[in-house]
């Protein structure tokens, strides 16, 4: 059974249950920035969220881009309300491991992000990434508003045409609404892991292509 939502994501019927509110605390600062986790943020940032395999080499990678704000790492794009680490593992609770980026867009675009995210992965795996395999490791993008929706749409295309002359296949990347896609904080211990644990796995591993993104602010 386990085995069987690696390869494929739970209906609603199939997903656990979850729970009304989170079973764990998530810590107040980022380890890095300094800047609080949890919203509400400051007036003038903006949030985008991003999931290319394991979340802990994903939110080093965003974290050291100038003009972001904080960054957490969590689960969303699945069913199960308020999921654990070892429920997403499951493979029943339609999660992929995210990160949510805050970010000044009047030091970093929506565009520079995209590209960030495009380069530090490869889009075209599907439900895995290297060597993790699973529906939690498949690529997304959800969107904060339809300026993002058409920025990351368009960005996707540019990238489709550097990764199919290079014989790369499709993107499998999703793009979704993040109002349909509750983004849920992960523990404690997930939190700017490879700031804790610098020698820690950080899993990424990218196509080593240039994802061709404009400089539109979105």
């Amino acid at each position: 059974m386990l085995y069987t939502f690696k390869s494929r994501l739970p209906s609603p019927d199939e997903a656990l249950p979850g729970r009304a509110e989170l079973p764990f605390e998530v810590p107040a600062r980022h380890t890095v920035l300094g800047n609080p986790l949890l919203g509400p943020y400051p007036e003038g940032l903006a949030v985008a969220d991003f999931a290319l395999g394991c979340f802990w080499g994903a939110e080093r990678r965003f974290w050291q881009t100038p003009g972001v704000w904080t960054t957490l790492v969590g689960y969303q794009g699945g069913i199960t309300a308020h999921p654990t680490y070892e429920e997403v593992c499951s493979g029943m609770t339609g999660h992929t491991e995210a990160v949510r980026v805050v970010f000044d867009p009047a030091v970093v675009s929506y565009a520079d992000l995209l590209k960030v995210f495009w380069e530090s992965h490869d889009p075209t795996q599907g439900f895995r990434q290297g060597n993790d395999v699973g529906t939690q490791y498949r690529s997304a993008i959800h969107t904060h508003s339809d300026a993002q929706a058409a920025a990351a749409e368009e960005s996707k295309a540019a990238y489709q045409k550097v990764l199919s002359s290079s014989g790369y296949g499709a993107i499998t990347t999703e793009i979704l609404p993040a109002a349909d896609r509750p983004f849920y904080p992960a523990e404690d211990y997930h939190q700017q892991y490879l700031d804790k644990n610098p020698a820690g796995y950080c899993g990424l591993g990218g196509t080593g292509l240039s994802c061709p993104v404009g400089v539109a602010r979105a």
